[in-house]
């Protein structure tokens, strides 16, 4: 088992955990590779960071007095087997947590909600279901993602869904087929595509959705979900 290692840190946050003053954890790797994403160097597994999680412990032991919680973010954090644990010892300080996570892990996200570890959960939805596989996601992606999102709803944790308008992955057929995989969710968060630090630099390239064209996919999903809003770009 390959030892967990913290590739990055944000001592405070006011926007990532709803309701909350947190810190956001991020672990490195994927097992997706979305041309559009954010956080290249986490997606590739690299560490722009290194703190043990003995550490990181240490470290927001001493900030409890400043945070209410703790989002674990990558990378996709359900690909680490050691997960569980280090939610436990953020429990044990008396923090509430959010994960982070692309679905792809649906025993993983079961497991966490099963053992009453996690508070919050933020599911990134890449395209409609039957658009995920090869070349930016594995076979089978997408009926796994499929579970987690029952899962999710199914499981009285607070959650919201998420999508990011990038081209090519979603559009006005895709994210009504979004919305129906997640029909009835809390909420369905539709987020900007930022060119601007991307995994594929030639995909960084494409035109992103205006707001009046975010604005009618965000109309499109509404009647499936009990609230769709729009975010200024990816967090």
């Amino acid at each position: 088992m390959p030892l967990l290692i913290i590739a990055g840190l944000q001592k405070t946050s006011l926007i990532d955990f709803p309701g909350m003053v947190s810190c956001v954890v991020f672990l490195t790797g994927c097992n997706f590779r979305c041309p559009y994403c954010h956080n290249p160097d986490l997606a590739l597994g690299r560490y722009p960071m290194r703190l043990s999680p003995a550490a990181l412990i240490d470290l927001i032991g001493q900030r409890r007095a400043l945070l209410d919680g703790i989002v674990i973010s990558g990378g996709e954090p359900t690909l680490w087997p050691q997960l569980p644990e280090l939610f436990i010892q953020f429990r044990q300080l008396g923090f509430a947590v959010k994960l982070d996570t692309n679905g792809s892990r649906p025993e993983m996200v079961t497991a966490l909600i099963r053992d009453r570890l996690v508070d919050y959960i933020a599911m990134d939805l890449k395209s409609a279901p039957e658009d995920y596989g090869p070349p930016w996601a594995p076979e089978g992606a997408g009926g796994a993602v499929q579970q987690s999102i029952d899962a999710v709803m199914s499981s009285g944790v607070d959650y919201e869904f998420r999508a990011t308008c990038a081209p090519g992955f979603v559009d006005a057929a895709r994210i009504e087929a979004m919305a129906m995989a997640i029909r009835g969710a809390r909420r369905f968060i539709l987020q900007k595509f930022n060119p601007t630090t991307v995994l594929d630099p030639e995909y960084g390239r494409s035109a992103a959705a205006d707001n009046g064209q975010i604005t009618a996919l965000a109309q499109l999903a509404a009647p499936f979900v009990q609230s769709c809003t729009i975010r200024s770009a990816e967090q």
